[in-house]
């Protein structure tokens, strides 16, 4: 059979993906649906992204490494623009079709978990909230073992000879907190390395679009169910607020006031 824009894409199957569950059929159904399942093409793709970017900083592939980074900040452009999109539902429009989605929850986005594991915001405590899906399970507990992106990061640090202290030279399945050893280093190849700081005001960027991403998102949980708890058994916003401005690369924040 001759290949088609529609057999490479596999249209057939992925647009018949979206099954709204309310019947009659809420019309805003199924905008909720497209988007989400929207976001996790995106973080599929951002796993990838990031996963080369990790493996070229452990190789000293500097520059293949930036490129990907912007290529990864304009996707979290997107994430962020897609909220805009969401809030045209109304928390009554939203209240129409929400007790379908039974314990459903974005929530329970193990690609988003991955996500938040490879940058290195580890937290070992969101595994028992997927607990009755094994593989995922398993596979969340790979990515808490292995090196994070903050990894490959301390590891091109050292290699142009800052210090790294050693509780930082192995993975961790704790979030990264700030060094002010490392900062030291990051402070003289920031006036030394012009090449480095191309990279480092990149993570920033990413960090800043990343943070952005969790406070609109934030609100727009407030804005769609208020106090309400989460339907994936979480806090829902009081849930999420505890991860607002946690910075992914606490050191590159650290140093601002002193470049």
């Amino acid at each position: 059979m001759e290949l088609t824009y529609s057999s490479y894409l596999r249209l057939d199957e992925l647009l018949a993906l979206q099954q709204p569950r309310s019947q009659p059929v809420e019309h805003d159904e199924l905008l909720f649906i497209i988007t989400h399942q929207t976001y996790e093409l995106w973080f599929k793709l951002l796993l990838h992204e990031l996963e080369k970017v990790r493996a070229d900083l452990f190789a000293d592939r500097l520059y293949p490494a930036i490129s990907t980074l912007k290529r990864s900040r304009t996707v979290l452009k997107v994430l962020v623009e897609q909220i805009d999109i969401l809030e045209t539902l109304t928390p009554m429009s939203f209240a129409s079709f929400r007790d379908r989605l039974d314990r459903a929850s974005g929530f329970q986005s193990s690609q988003f978990r991955e996500l938040e594991f490879l940058l290195g915001y580890k937290r070992a405590e969101m595994l028992r909230f997927h607990l009755c899906n094994g593989p995922v399970y398993e596979q969340l507990n790979r990515r808490l073992d292995e090196p994070s992106l903050m990894d490959a990061l301390y590891a091109l640090l050292a290699r142009q000879g800052v210090e790294i202290p050693s509780h930082l030279r192995q993975p961790s399945r704790s979030p990264t907190v700030p060094n002010e050893t490392v900062q030291a280093g990051l402070l003289r190849l920031y006036r030394s390395r012009p090449d480095l700081e191309i990279l480092f005001e990149l993570l920033t960027d990413f960090d800043e679009g990343f943070q952005e991403w969790r406070y609109r998102h934030i609100k727009l949980v407030e804005r769609t169910i208020g106090s309400k708890h989460g339907t994936g058994g979480s806090l829902g916003v009081d849930f999420l607020k505890q991860s607002l401005f946690q910075p992914l690369f606490p050191d590159l924040w650290a140093i601002r006031h002193q470049l």
